[in-house]
């Protein structure tokens, strides 16, 4: 998610070139362009974050030169060759799609060491406009890709949104979100007066959205705008996997090299379980069609240093407790690293997320699409039940799905969540598939 490019200094002997740009590439060197790589499944633009070399720095061999910034993750972008770095095309900040050149390297003998700080004395340039130079007109841009299959899918035209945010003007999906967010004024109603604009107290302090937030903002909104969200709520005795966990945890971590039992596998275990007898949770909206899935890749939220992402378990469905709680230890160390890869946060068939951790006892978790369900676990506690005729203290925790009831209708929903009840309350029905 980065782009560079410049010129090299050309030698000595070289006559000077005409009034023309420069070429990326030194005459006696070569020159490689720095391009954006393919981003991830429906990734499309991304942000330059930050370069982490100047123009005319030696840079080496898949050499880190800039990070970029996507909906999901930030990534990082290496030198395709060792050479000089030459003119930066994007700055910091600058919005790039997949593909475009974001500068070059500069190779060989043609390799500068630093780049080219002003044209040719030779060359005169134009005298200053005595004032301000309106823009040459030019085409409207296409929309971007990823916001044009939004614009098509809801029937929405480039002249409904506007202007883009994205560079030269384009429209973003990030636009069209906006947009659709807004409601719809009435016909007749007279234009709003003009307002002026918010004013700060002293004390406060405005930051801009980071690409991330902002992503997640919209997504949220799109599953409100989109999907018919309804949420079934259900208590879970944990005593017996926190019995069965505590019997084999040293065993447990001992055999499997220093993994760690958890409840997390318990519930992705149960989850699957559910899943397989109820498939419509487990499914896709898909235009006027439903699509579903015979594998489950579970997808489960974690906490990074931008926001909350959710990788996702390939193949859940087919991993014992150990692989489940390797995977998702890793998942934790690297999200707070910022190490995640973009193809481990996209194909997710279903999600867990977990708010209990923060000390959240209920809550009703929001979709991420375009999934039907996610579950919500929440904090043990420890709260007088009826057991038998008698009141006793168990270690209960409150579970939610929320559901979309377009496709899953509140029978399925709430049997399938009796469903993970009852494979956690008794664990040895995982253990025997029942």
């Amino acid at each position: 998610m980065s782009e560079a490019g410049g010129a090299a200094k050309a030698p000595a002997a070289s006559a000077p070139e005409p009034a023309a740009a420069p070429a990326p590439a030194a005459a006696s060197g070569g020159s490689v362009d720095i391009v954006v790589p393919t981003l991830g499944e429906s990734v499309t633009t991304a942000t330059v974050s930050r370069w982490l070399k100047k123009e005319g720095d030696s840079v080496a061999a898949d050499e880190a030169l800039l990070e970029l910034e996507t909906d999901k993750v930030s990534v990082e972008v290496n030198a395709p060759a060792a050479g000089t770095l030459g003119k930066i095309l994007v700055q910091d900040g600058g919005e790039v799609e997949v593909g475009a050149v974001l500068g070059a390297i500069a190779t060989g003998a043609g390799a500068a060491p630093k780049p080219a700080a002003k044209p040719d004395a030779g060359v005169n340039p134009p005298p200053p406009a005595s004032g301000p130079v309106p823009r040459p007109a030019t085409p409207a841009a296409a929309p971007f890709p990823a916001a044009q299959k939004r614009m098509t899918e809801t029937g929405v035209s480039a002249s409904d949104v506007g202007a883009g945010s994205g560079k030269d003007g384009r429209i973003t999906k990030g636009d069209v979100l906006d947009f659709l967010s807004k409601p719809v004024p009435a016909k007749a109603a007279p234009a709003p007066a003009a307002k002026s604009a918010r004013q700060d107290e002293p004390r406060d302090e405005r930051v801009k959205m980071t690409r991330l937030r902002k992503t997640i903002a919209n997504r949220l909104k799109e599953a409100q705008n989109t999907a018919a969200m309804l949420t079934t709520f259900n208590e879970v005795d944990m005593s017996a996997a926190m019995a069965l966990r505590s019997q084999y945890k040293d065993a447990f971590e001992k055999k499997h090299g220093g993994v760690r039992l958890g409840f997390m596998s318990f519930f992705v275990r149960a989850c699957v379980e559910g899943l397989k007898e109820f498939p419509a949770v487990n499914a896709e909206i898909d235009g006027d069609d439903i699509v579903y899935k015979n594998y489950v890749h579970m997808g489960i939220a974690v906490g990074g240093p931008s926001g909350l992402v959710v990788p996702v378990l390939r193949d859940a469905d087919k991993m014992g407790f150990a692989q489940i709680e390797g995977a998702i230890s890793s998942f934790g160390k690297r999200a707070r690293d910022g190490q995640l890869k973009l193809d481990e946060l996209t194909g997710g068939t279903f999600s867990i997320t977990n708010g209990g951790v923060y000390g959240s006892l209920m809550s009703t978790p929001i979709l991420n699409p375009p999934q039907a369900a996610i579950l919500g676990m929440h904090k043990i506690q420890e709260r007088p039940v009826a057991i038998g005729g008698k009141v006793e203290i168990r270690p209960m925790m409150y579970v939610a799905l929320t559901y979309d009831h377009r496709i899953i209708d509140g029978k399925e929903a709430v049997s399938f969540l009796v469903r993970v009840k009852e494979n956690i309350e008794d664990p040895r029905r995982l253990l025997l598939g029942l």
